[in-house]
């Protein structure tokens, strides 16, 4: 009885939208007005867990079934995780999870964590183009197929492609940018990726398309381009430099602007916070370990530290959301088969990720921006968006 007290007295100050929470089989609610959702709580969490981490400690309970929502679990996100700011996060406490190695060889192990899961997982989920990354939806009638060619169409056009060029993709994940951009365009493109699986089958496709002579794909760490020859005119980035840490946000400019021909251009497409921020405990434990979301003022100012001149920038937030309730409805549809490869907590887990992060973008919690560099000056560009 003393520890239920306890429990809702913590969850009392997360009363912006009205909610019950049923506890040892008895009802309450938290905030004034008819309910919304309710939280069915099987096992007591210690208050010591919420202060510690609120996020980790209702992701762990959930994943472990100690916590159910009656209704749809987005919904109920939807309506909770816009009071993130109420959370409790001791970082001293949680300094191994909140602040792990940026060491070369540790952000390998954590990039390979989550993106070597496996091909086979992945493409239950994904599209077609098997991209990992929110899609732009033009129409609102647009599958998600159609919402990621259509991003990727937009990426190319705000790149001002010519037939010759060269594109260098860091990060490239399964390919089908640069597959996209060489039959299109007819670059030359190399895509670089710390995911053996994302390798596998960006070669497998790259044999597949007879693109052998446009283009390669390299196992190979960001930093290792500095010690690189080549050079490119153009760099695309999509969804990488979350994983670089904030210690290493101007190395990683640094290191795309030694590799960018003089007037090249630079497209750098990432998950955005408002101000810059430590990160979830949850994900950063269970989905992307050594994960950081940057602001878009520090990734502003390592840019124009390194003479690189800011084009324009774009934000499609809600474009994100919308390809994450996409990516859950296909993950609820193969659940089965998800079943048949990962226990019940993974599944769990992952469907909290989905419908968290879907969650949190349409709360703006988080951003996702797109901005168009050039390296240096360049005048030869049109003087209106010509994409």
């Amino acid at each position: 009885m003393i520890q239920e007290n306890i429990i809702l007295s913590f969850l009392k100050k997360f009363d912006e939208y009205p909610f019950c929470i049923v506890i040892n089989g008895k009802k309450h609610q938290i905030g004034t007005g008819n309910p919304l959702f309710t939280v069915i709580l099987r096992k007591e969490i210690p208050l010591s867990a919420l202060t510690t981490s609120t996020s980790l400690a209702l992701g762990e309970a959930y994943m472990d079934g100690a916590l159910e929502i009656d209704g749809d679990l987005y919904y109920a996100l939807d309506h909770f995780l816009g009071q993130m700011g109420k959370f409790s996060t001791n970082e001293s406490a949680l300094k191994k999870i909140m602040h792990s190695s940026t060491a070369q060889k540790n952000q390998k192990k954590e990039v390979q964590s989550h993106y070597d899961i496996g091909n086979d997982f992945y493409k239950l989920w994904l599209d077609e183009t098997m991209s990992y990354s929110c899609g732009y939806f033009l129409r609102d009638d647009d599958s998600l197929y159609e919402a990621q060619v259509n991003k990727t169409d937009y990426i190319l056009k705000k790149l001002y492609l010519k037939k010759g060029m060269t594109l260098l993709d860091i990060g490239c994940g399964w390919g089908f940018l640069l597959i996209q951009a060489a039959k299109q365009y007819g670059i030359h493109g190399t895509g670089i990726t710390l995911s053996e699986e994302q390798y596998k089958e960006f070669q497998r496709r790259i044999e597949e398309e007879n693109l052998g002579d446009l283009l390669t794909v390299k196992l190979m760490d960001y930093r290792d381009l500095c010690q690189s020859d080549q050079r490119f005119d153009r760099i695309v980035s999509v969804g990488m430099i979350e994983h670089v840490g904030r210690d290493n946000y101007p190395l990683f400019v640094n290191c795309v602007k030694k590799v960018l021909n003089p007037g090249g251009i630079f497209l750098l497409h990432f998950i955005s916070g408002l101000k810059e921020h430590a990160g979830d405990p949850w994900i950063k434990k269970y989905i992307f370990p050594g994960g950081t979301v940057p602001s878009l003022r520090e990734i502003l100012s390592c840019a124009a530290e390194n003479d690189f001149h800011t084009m324009d920038v774009e934000n499609l937030r809600l474009h994100y959301n919308r390809t994450l309730l996409c990516w859950r409805k296909n993950f609820e549809e193969h659940i089965e088969d998800v079943k048949s490869m990962f226990d019940e907590r993974f599944v769990r887990m992952w469907d909290l990720y989905l419908s968290s992060c879907a969650a949190t973008f349409h709360n703006g919690i988080i951003d996702l921006h797109q901005i168009v560099f050039t390296n240096g000056i360049n005048n030869s560009l049109p003087m209106i968006r010509w994409y």
